[in-house]
């Protein structure tokens, strides 16, 4: 897995990607929140540049996969406490929990795959409480 500098767009980016393609499913009610929330934006880059690190995002799990798409999505505990490490603002941490909420419950179903992913973020970062109300409230 690529790295990239510490609390930047990119990795930023990287996280709310995983969280959206955990799955295996981007469906068009999370590409609505997506454009809704203008998360590009949010996190501090264009258009271009969020498809961008999601198109090296998959280039690596690719590289990693041994057989489907579904198992593809699936990042090793310490991969994903890597990805986690990159983001140490806490004010970025909070935002990127509430996008990948936003995003993993905007078709009403969180899969375990997707869970795995915000709760790798929130004991990574230390949020759990904060990521429980969130899901509270939209669930």
């Amino acid at each position: 897995m690529r790295s990239y500098p510490r609390n930047s767009p990119q990795a930023a980016a990287r996280i709310v990607a995983l969280a959206m393609l955990a799955d295996g499913i981007l469906c068009k009610k999370e590409l609505d929140i997506f454009d809704r929330l203008d998360v590009p934006a949010q996190i501090g880059m264009g258009q271009a540049e969020f498809h961008s690190v999601v198109q090296t995002l998959c280039e690596d799990l690719l590289s990693a996969a041994h057989s489907s798409w579904g198992a593809m999505c699936r990042i090793d505990p310490r991969t994903l406490a890597e990805l986690m490490a990159e983001i140490d603002r806490p004010e970025l941490r909070r935002k990127l929990i509430r996008l990948c909420v936003a995003m993993v419950e905007a078709d009403g179903n969180v899969a375990d795959s997707e869970s795995i992913v915000l709760e790798a973020g929130a004991e990574h970062w230390g949020l759990q409480r904060e990521m429980l109300e969130m899901r509270g409230q939209h669930g």
